[in-house]
């Protein structure tokens, strides 16, 4: 039987090798050599290293000669009790994983040992895989501790160094959130690179990638151009006890300087994108730092940012990722300077440029510690320079929609109007062809009845009749003819504008409905001596169409172009279509598929554009949908 605190492990994951550090080893110490000897053979069968002692004295002699990590210690030795002896040795090395023995099973003991620093208790007798596994589980459980420790060691490392650059953070954050303009962020980042404050590099210089990101070009830069400037520089800001604000003031007063050394210098920082072995496109590209120092030769090493196989170079958790590349010669010769940091600033979806930072005045070494925190303060004004990015594309959206404002005001009284008058004529078109008819029959029949009547009596009351339906029938049809006539004011008009500006009016279909659009028109557009009221009119009728036969989405196609001296505009939707027997009625009066409208919408496209001289044309397109096509004379 086997007694211990903790269980019997029902699964183990861990190899001994991971479990034991180099030269550790395990030691069993009981006076009874039935007992230490046979188990000292089956621990070494399971690939243990094991030392076996028989009393305290030989234990604590090994102590100063071993390093133990495992020791299963018999409570009765001969010389010293083995509870007494516990302390002494988690006095000597308190990380020893250490497994007490005894023959009687009491709880007060165990317990004991326990508050002593022993990590488990077994009963004797118990058999050795017993055995086995509580020693593998108490140096799980030590391993598990030592980890603790070590992780714990470096989060305070950490803490401490985050702590020094908070306060550099927060002073960044001010600048951020009271700047506006690109520049100044850029600005303000270099001023937290090298001033005494913030992480005190010597110089900083800034190359960002153009709009087109074709080439890297320098970009601005802060620091001494010289050695004997070093001193002046930073001399007056101490004399005048600027604050982090007012250094960034300075500064930027400074960078306006066309004379400043390192601005002449970072102007002659121009590498192409294309250059993807060049150490500064490698390293943007990469997204990792380089390290360039006289100690690699003045050979630079990209570097990752966190450690490998849980080694670590001692400075600051950075190792080199990759085989030395070669430094452009003409970078080191524009810098003056055989020792620097490249550091990349970008963003999860776009590079932005890099920074290289010196100590060319101090000429002190640049270690992984000075490199991680200038890669920490590298995110952070990278985010900042994302910020900016952002708000320049909002500002371009906001000008955009207040132009789409400016447009929808200027087309809503149009619209409006459009609308009322189709309304108009479609009910006067309605009216003309109800009434019309009967009033006809009523006119003629009164005529004959008139004629062939010799009665005054019902002459009279029937010339009434006659006269009424006659003013009537005039009646419909002036209103006909009101319906009927377009009047045009044509002017030179260009339709690929007109067409884009009509399309802004069902912006808010087009995207509830998941509709994409395309306008495709030649360099200069199509110019036709038309009236733009109508031209709106017609567009307005075969967009809306379009949108309307694509409830769930699709494609919207519109082309303009100029054929045998006519300007032609098509317009093809992905939409429902129609059926080749009622293509045909479409442009009928009054025929619909729809369950609202009353079908006048094509009859006027087809009534507006003769009254240009021109022809309208449906026909149901390849892929699904229909296609209209429009063509007045240029």
């Amino acid at each position: 039987m086997v007694a211990t605190l903790a269980g019997v492990p029902q699964h183990v994951s861990l190899t001994l090798d991971q479990l034991l550090r180099d030269g550790e080893v395990a030691v069993i110490v009981d006076d009874d050599p039935a007992i230490r000897e046979p188990l000292h053979r089956y621990f070494a069968s399971h690939g243990l290293a094991v030392e076996e002692c028989a009393d305290a004295s030989s234990l604590l002699d090994l102590l100063t000669r071993r390093k133990v990590a495992l020791m299963l210690l018999d409570i009765g030795l001969p010389d010293i009790d083995g509870v007494t002896l516990l302390p002494r040795v988690v006095e000597k090395d308190s990380d020893i994983a250490v497994v007490m023995l005894t023959g009687v099973a009491d709880l007060q003991v165990a317990l004991e040992c326990m508050r002593q620093g022993a990590t488990d208790y077994i009963s004797k007798p118990a058999n050795f895989d017993q055995i086995f596994h509580v020693a593998r589980r108490a140096l799980e459980k030590r391993r598990l501790l030592l980890e603790n420790r070590k992780y714990q060691e470096e989060l305070e490392e950490a803490h401490f160094r985050l702590r020094l650059l908070h306060q550099l953070s927060l002073k960044m954050n001010n600048v951020y959130l009271s700047t506006v303009e690109l520049d100044e962020i850029l600005q303000a980042v270099l001023v937290g690179i090298t001033a005494q404050e913030g992480l005190g590099f010597n110089r900083a210089f800034l190359a960002m990638f153009t709009k087109d990101d074709k080439e890297l070009r320098g970009h601005m830069a802060i620091g001494p151009g010289c050695r004997e400037e070093a001193g002046r520089i930073w001399g007056e800001m101490r004399e005048k006890g600027m604050d982090f604000g007012q250094i960034v003031q300075d500064i930027k007063q400074r960078c306006t300087q066309d004379d400043s050394e390192v601005n002449r210098i970072v102007r002659r920082l121009t590498v192409s994108a294309d250059e993807h072995d060049n150490l500064l496109i490698k390293a943007v590209n990469s997204r990792r730092s380089a390290l360039v120092s006289r100690e690699l030769g003045g050979f630079p090493l990209l570097l990752h940012r966190h450690w490998g196989n849980g080694e670590k170079d001692g400075n600051g958790g950075h190792l080199p990722a990759g085989d030395p590349l070669p430094v452009p010669h003409e970078l080191t010769s524009i810098l003056g300077e055989d020792s620097f940091v490249v550091v990349p600033l970008y963003s999860p979806g776009r590079a932005f440029g890099v920074i290289i930072a010196d100590n060319y005045v101090t000429g002190r070494a640049i270690t992984g510690v000075h490199v991680s925190a200038l890669e920490l303060f590298a995110s952070q004004a990278s985010l900042a320079i994302e910020q900016s990015h952002l708000y320049q594309e909002m500002q371009q959206r906001l000008a955009e929609l207040e132009a789409l404002y400016d447009e929808l005001n200027r087309s809503k009284d149009l619209l409006v109007e459009a609308e009322r008058y189709s309304a108009i004529g479609q009910m006067a078109a309605q009216l003309v062809h109800t009434i019309r008819n009967p009033i006809t029959s009523i006119g003629g029949v009164s005529r004959i009845l008139e004629k062939k009547s010799d009665d005054e009596s019902w002459g009279k009351y029937i010339k009434v009749i006659t006269r009424e339906t006659a003013r009537l029938e005039s009646t419909l049809n002036e209103l006909f003819d009101f319906v009927s006539q377009v009047k045009l004011e044509k002017q030179p008009l260009q339709l690929c504008d007109l067409v884009k500006k009509t399309l802004l009016l069902l912006q808010q279909e087009l995207k509830r409905q998941q509709i994409t659009w395309d306008i495709l028109c030649p360099p200069g557009g199509v110019t036709a001596n038309a009236d733009e009221r109508q031209m709106r009119q017609v567009f307005l009728h075969l967009l809306k169409n379009s949108v309307e036969a694509m409830p769930h989405g699709g494609q919207l196609t519109i082309t303009i172009l100029v054929e045998e001296e006519q300007a032609v505009v098509k317009v093809r939707d992905t939409g429902t279509g129609l059926p080749s027997s009622q293509v045909e009625r479409a442009r009928d009066p009054f025929f619909t598929t729809k369950t609202y409208g009353t079908g006048m919408g094509l009859t006027l496209v087809e009534k507006a554009v003769e009254a240009h001289g021109g022809t309208f044309s449906l026909k149901t397109a390849k892929n699904g949908g229909m296609e209209a096509t429009v063509r007045i004379p240029l």
